[in-house]
C-alpha cells in the first residue's frame, strides 16, 4: 500500500468534495481509506468488517458534509473522519455483542419427562393454591383471578371496580397478603 503524503485540507478542498468533484473524491477515499485500513485492522476481526466500516465512515462523512455544506474549520477534516470512524467501530462492537448467536446445541428439544414426584408436587401445590383462594373473600378471589390467571389489564379492572390505580394497588396488596397467610397456614408440600 503506497502511502500518500500528508495533505493540508482547506475550504476549496471541502467545497470540491461537497460538490462531488470526482478527482477530489478519489483523493479523499484513497487518503483516508489507507489511514482507516491501518486503524481498523487492529480493531476488527475480518477484512469484510474493515471494508464495511470504511464504507460506512465515508458515507456518513460525505452525507454530513453535504448536509452542513462543509465544515466550520476545514483543517479538522482528518479529526472529523477519525471520530466518525471511531463511532462506526463502537457501533459494530455493540451490534456484535447484542447478536452473538447461541451454539446450535444450546436449545435442543428436551424429551425428558418431569419426574413423578415433581409432577405430584405441582399437582398438590395447585390444589393448595385453589384451596387458599377459596378461603378468601369473594372480592379478593376475583381480583387475584383477574390479574394472575386471566391477566386482565389493570386499567380495565379499575374501570369495572370504579377505582383509581392507587387504590387498586392497595386492594391487590391486601389480597396478596391474605392469600399468603391462607397458603402458609396449609403448609408447603
Amino acid at each position: 500500500m503506497a502511502r500518500l503524503p500528508f495533505h493540508q485540507f482547506d475550504q476549496a478542498y471541502i467545497d470540491r468534495l461537497v460538490a462531488g468533484d470526482p478527482e477530489t473524491e478519489r483523493h479523499f477515499t484513497r487518503y483516508f481509506g489507507d489511514l482507516m485500513t491501518l486503524k481498523l485492522r487492529s480493531r476488527l476481526r475480518s477484512a469484510a468488517l474493515v471494508e464495511d466500516a470504511k464504507q460506512e465512515t465515508f458515507m456518513r462523512v460525505l452525507t454530513s458534509l453535504k448536509r452542513k455544506r462543509g465544515l466550520a474549520t476545514p483543517e479538522t477534516l482528518g479529526a472529523f473522519v477519525n471520530s466518525t470512524c471511531n463511532n462506526v467501530v463502537f457501533e459494530l462492537y455493540r451490534s456484535g455483542a447484542r447478536t452473538t448467536p447461541l451454539p446450535d446445541e444450546y436449545d435442543k428439544a428436551d424429551d425428558r419427562r418431569p419426574a413423578a414426584d415433581s409432577a405430584m408436587l405441582a399437582g398438590e401445590r395447585r390444589v393448595m393454591v385453589q384451596a387458599a383462594l377459596e378461603e378468601l373473600p369473594e372480592k379478593d378471589q376475583e381480583l387475584l383471578r383477574w390479574l394472575f390467571f386471566e391477566e386482565r389489564d389493570k386499567d380495565d379492572i379499575c374501570r369495572e371496580l370504579q377505582i383509581d390505580r392507587n387504590y387498586l394497588r392497595v386492594l391487590l396488596h391486601r389480597a396478596k397478603a391474605r392469600f399468603r397467610e391462607r397458603f402458609s397456614e396449609q403448609g408447603t408440600p
